[in-house]
């Protein structure tokens, strides 16, 4: 039993890595620059990762970076769109 249960375990550990370096890999992809508006991010200033939003379409390898202004324009206009 416990063999079985240890295997379970070591397939589990296997998967959640793979995904771990499947999302590091796209990491890499991520532009320098707001795709709506091209401003400029700095991957070392904590607040701009904190605040910035990033859009990863895992089936297509793209991986797409936002401002918070655009976002949030973005965000009005689909409100807008959904209410009528």
């Amino acid at each position: 039993m416990k063999r079985r249960l240890r295997r379970k375990h070591n397939r589990k550990k296997k998967r959640a890595e793979k995904e771990l370096q499947e999302k590091m890999g796209m990491f890499d992809k991520l532009p320098d620059d707001c795709n709506a508006c091209e401003k400029t991010f700095d991957k070392k200033s904590k607040s701009m990762v904190q605040s910035w939003n990033v859009v990863v379409r895992e089936e297509e390898g793209i991986v797409r970076l936002y401002c918070p202004s655009c976002w949030d324009m973005a965000k009005k206009l689909i409100e807008e769109v959904k209410n009528g």
